[in-house]
């Protein structure tokens, strides 16, 4: 019983070590890629804005609805709407934000980006 015991503990140790490799290598994969991280989810998150505040602040549709529009391959970008201000900011989480906002005779514009 004893020896059952203990290949089972070496077992487990061998389970974690694949583990923590296996995520090192994702850590740094990720790591390696993160420029081109970053532009992608700029440019999703600027898009989803943009179409989100035309549909939700000129076609006068729910957010709700509008989240309907949004492209295969977007579904982390989350969107929010500050009525008030006449904006939709959509979100990628941990890596960006950018807002569009409403304003008349030029309809939805973006933020600056600060970068």
């Amino acid at each position: 019983m004893v020896k059952s015991e203990a290949k089972r503990s070496s077992t487990s140790r061998i389970a974690l070590g694949i583990l923590v490799i296996a995520l090192a290598a994702a850590a740094a994969a990720v790591w390696y890629n993160r420029a081109p991280i970053q532009g992608y989810a700029d440019v999703g998150t600027s898009y989803a804005a943009r179409v989100a505040c035309s549909c939700r602040f000129v076609a006068g549709r729910s957010l709700e609805d509008c989240e309907k529009d949004m492209l295969a391959g977007m579904e982390l970008v989350s969107l929010s709407d500050d009525p008030e201000a006449r904006s939709v900011t959509a979100t990628f989480p941990l890596v960006t934000t950018n807002t569009a906002t409403y304003r008349e005779g030029y309809g939805c514009v973006m933020e600056e980006w600060e970068g």
